[in-house]
């Protein structure tokens, strides 16, 4: 009796092992994108820099069609000559392993409704939000925030000289997988700047603000 017992709690906590290593491989198998922008897994967040930074490129030098196209030939090269392949293979060792991507073929790849519901529910929420704020910025509630939106479009019209889109992207690209590294490794140096900076701005605005006269100062929502 001792002995089945002792048996089955040694069963249980295998199992219960087992559990917990297959958890944390599904934790570890789904990677956010903070995840990879912070490089958390170098090798993933290289592989994943390295394409979004090709296909921009190649956006820069090509047509997106052009891109797009090139893209599927080349996935679909790729699997015509592995199928090819293993056809070969398997008539060659007189095998029957079936379709070379049957697994693959055999996932659910067709979105729930419910996971696109959450999907839609989560984007109209934040295209409502954009549409209140920009009303408000448009139609002059706030000066100050017209006027901060004001400087930054008309610094855009420079940057736009400058650059076309493109090459804002790529930018974009490059810093979004460098600045969140360079962030972690000198975070309490950026914060002390940043919030001298913070500072500064905060105290013009308010002198700002007190110079403006008294009907359209910063007024708060009642």
């Amino acid at each position: 009796m001792a002995d089945s017992m002792t048996q089955s709690a040694q069963i249980s906590s295998s199992q219960g092992l087992t559990d917990g290593q297959n958890s944390v491989a599904a934790k570890d198998s789904k990677m956010s994108v903070k995840d990879l922008v912070h490089w958390r897994d170098p090798k993933k967040s290289g592989v994943v820099f390295g394409l979004s930074l090709l296909t921009l490129l190649s956006l820069a030098a090509f047509s997106v069609i052009s891109v797009v196209s090139y893209l599927l030939l080349a996935l679909l090269c790729v699997t015509i000559s592995f199928r090819i392949y293993k056809a070969v293979v398997q008539a060659v060792q007189k095998s029957d392993d079936g379709h070379p991507f049957k697994a693959l073929m055999e996932k659910d790849v067709s979105v729930p409704p419910e996971t696109f519901r959450k999907h839609v529910d989560a984007c109209l929420t934040h295209i409502n939000r954009l549409l209140k704020q920009l009303r408000k910025l448009f139609l002059v509630e706030d000066l100050i925030d017209s006027l901060k939106l004001a400087v930054v479009m008309w610094l855009l019209t420079y940057v736009g000289a400058v650059f076309n889109g493109i090459t804002i992207l790529i930018l974009a690209d490059i810093l979004l997988f460098a600045i969140p590294p360079f962030y972690e490794k000198n975070k309490t140096q950026i914060d002390h700047y940043m919030e001298i900076a913070r500072t500064q701005v905060n105290t013009t605005m308010a002198k700002l603000q007190e110079k403006l006269p008294g009907a359209i100062k910063r007024t708060k929502a009642e």
